[in-house]
């Protein structure tokens, strides 16, 4: 299948200009060496709740994205606001991808069970919310890597 892919990272410095994504690289080899397919679009927002999901929604209907990786503002932070963005849009959370990705994760850090991400479908798209750091946003991802292409395929209505 060639899927397509939407990454959004969400962080106010690299909105300004003031930071590098160093987990746009990662994500990207993973989805479409791992999986197949390809990123179709790639966008970078503030913390702003109205604004991740006025992008998320646009990557969904303009795009036409299959999946959404959003990278960043999962944790304790004042303004890590993704997943309640996420939660405002999706129809229905997978619990239990989340779960994985923290039981995962903390194995190589206790620190990562912070982490709040949400995961869940919005029509027929999959969203997934990584944490910011690469290490974390690597591992997180990897733990769930071989279930997204059923997830998708269930969504597509070529499953089931």
């Amino acid at each position: 299948m060639d899927w397509r892919f939407g990454i959004l990272w969400i962080s106010d410095r690299g909105a300004r200009g003031e930071r590098e994504d160093q987990s746009r690289g990662i994500i990207t080899d993973l989805l479409e060496k791992r999986i197949g397919g390809r990123v179709v679009t790639y966008k970078v927002v503030p913390d702003e709740i109205e604004t991740i999901k006025e992008t998320m929604i646009d990557m969904i209907e303009r795009d036409g994205v299959d999946l959404i990786v959003t990278t960043g503002g999962t944790g304790l932070g004042p303004r890590d606001v993704t997943p309640e963005a996420t939660l405002q849009i999706v129809d229905r959370v997978i619990p239990g991808f989340a779960e994985e990705m923290r039981r995962r994760a903390s194995q190589v850090s206790p620190n990562e069970l912070f982490s709040r991400a949400v995961i869940g479908t919005r029509k027929r798209t999959l969203i997934v919310n990584l944490p910011g750091a690469p290490r974390s946003a690597e591992i997180c991802l990897s733990a769930i890597l071989e279930f997204i292409p059923p997830a998708l395929e269930l969504l597509a209505g070529k499953r089931g």
